[in-house]
């Protein structure tokens, strides 16, 4: 993996100034790992608070081609808020009641159990979650579904399980959007949360760049190289179909909706150099937000859409600025750092994740908005394209990892992180959906 400063708006790369990976040949030649190998978590620092929960086989599950238990294991370990009590052996149903006092005394406060059997539809899922401190029966669901959602139950028992402890909506059902360049090809895919059951949603030989989910979570705004410039695509998930959005004369990249997924702002070389415009998510003409001297891109709107933030060089080096919504002066944001780049704004308004260039490698970090006082997350040196979960407590990235390509999640602290199992070759820009209704 190599970066460059201000790769050229008609390189490979082609993100207007601040795209910053480059293919190598050693990284596509890297082999593919299996998904549950890929499947880690890194625990670290003191004073960690986690939840022990106990999860055990569910019954059937042997029979099952999805693990269910260790499905929604892993979702709860990545959250960084749960860490599993030993259930090795124990093969419990949700008509079971449970021992509660063993499982206290094994150390579990919480055990969630269940089954999996052959139904009408495909499979029948049931489950039930217990307090096993208090010996209180939490509820429980049951599904009916085809094999192919059978990972999308498991998904959906982990949100019901983390709503139920924790009082926060679960984002383990929601899903992520990432880019891949694999020999001479690029292929854009929609996978799980925790990138498993990735499905190709483009295919093309030329580049495809900037994936960014649409409120409602049932499109993608995305830039293709299909007719040899940057162009500006909007992509319907369930049927394939699109629509152009953005094919004015030079460049046209780096979309971004607005929350209620009316509007996209957009960079635009029209005029001359890189500046930012909004314009209809059905199209149209683009109006222009501010007039700058230097170069304007990667804007992300604040989730209350009264600001979109962005990347400027107008100071000499490229930091991260916001502006109103319908423009006005740009306000800088980031003084920490002479390099900054790829803001992301959590939504609930509380947290921005950039990527700085330190030491000659770029790294993830994170800043509290309110006292400005900034974290680095990593310990990676080719961090980019950080997005938070819909909940604020994650963030997705892309890096390079053990010698591999990743995708990556940290929680904000940095302290709990995971590989994600992805496509092979050269992983980019991934993009965390919304929640799914």
């Amino acid at each position: 993996m190599t970066k460059t400063r201000f790769p050229s708006l008609l390189s490979e790369a082609a993100k207007p100034l601040f795209h910053r990976r480059h293919v190598l040949g050693a990284a596509l030649a890297a082999p593919a790992v299996p998904a549950l190998a890929q499947f880690r978590v890194e625990i670290s620092g003191v004073g960690i608070k986690q939840i022990p929960i106990a999860l055990p086989k569910f019954r059937g599950e042997d029979a099952s081609p999805q693990k269910i238990s260790a499905i929604v294991q892993a979702d709860l370990i990545r959250s960084g808020l749960f860490k599993p009590v030993d259930a090795s052996g124990e093969q419990l149903d949700e008509s079971s009641r449970p021992d509660v006092a063993k499982w206290t005394a094994a150390g579990a406060e919480y055990l969630s159990v269940g089954s999996v059997s052959r139904g009408a539809n495909g499979f029948d899922v049931r489950f039930r979650l217990w307090d096993a401190v208090k010996g209180a029966d939490m509820g429980g669901q049951s599904y009916s579904v085809p094999q192919a959602d059978l990972r999308l139950v498991a998904h959906k028992i982990s949100d019901y399980i983390y709503e139920k402890i924790t009082g926060e909506k679960g984002v383990f059902s929601t899903r992520i959007a990432y880019v891949t360049k694999a020999g001479p090809r690029y292929t854009l895919w929609v996978a799980d949360s925790d990138g498993e059951n990735a499905q190709s949603a483009l295919a093309s030989p030329e580049p495809i760049i900037s994936p960014t989910w649409s409120p409602a979570g049932t499109q993608l705004a995305y830039v293709s190289f299909e007719s040899r410039k940057p162009v500006v695509y909007v992509h319907e998930v369930s049927s394939g179909r699109r629509r152009l959005i953005a094919n004015f004369r030079g460049s046209n990249s780096a979309p971004a909706w607005s929350p209620d997924g009316s509007t996209l702002a957009v960079t635009l070389t029209r005029d001359g150099s890189s500046q930012l415009y909004t314009i209809s998510a059905q199209g149209g003409e683009p109006r222009r937000l501010m007039q700058s001297s230097g170069i304007d891109t990667e804007p992300t709107y604040s989730k209350d859409g009264r600001y979109i933030y962005f990347v400027s060089d107008r100071g000499g080096a490229p930091q991260i600025y916001r502006v109103g919504a319908q423009g006005g002066s740009a306000e800088r944001v980031t003084f920490s750092g002479s390099y900054n780049i790829s803001p992301s704004i959590s939504p609930d308004g509380k947290t921005l994740a950039y990527i700085t260039r330190a030491g000659g490698g770029y790294k993830l970090q994170v800043m509290d908005l309110a006292s400005s006082t900034v974290s680095s997350v990593t310990d990676t040196t080719s961090d980019e394209s950080p997005s938070f979960a819909p909940n604020s407590r994650l963030i997705v990235y892309a890096t390079r990892e053990g010698g591999r390509e990743a995708l990556m999640t940290t929680t904000l602290d940095g302290k709990i992180k995971a590989r994600l199992a992805g496509q092979s070759g050269d992983i980019r820009e991934p993009d965390w959906g919304p929640y799914q209704p």
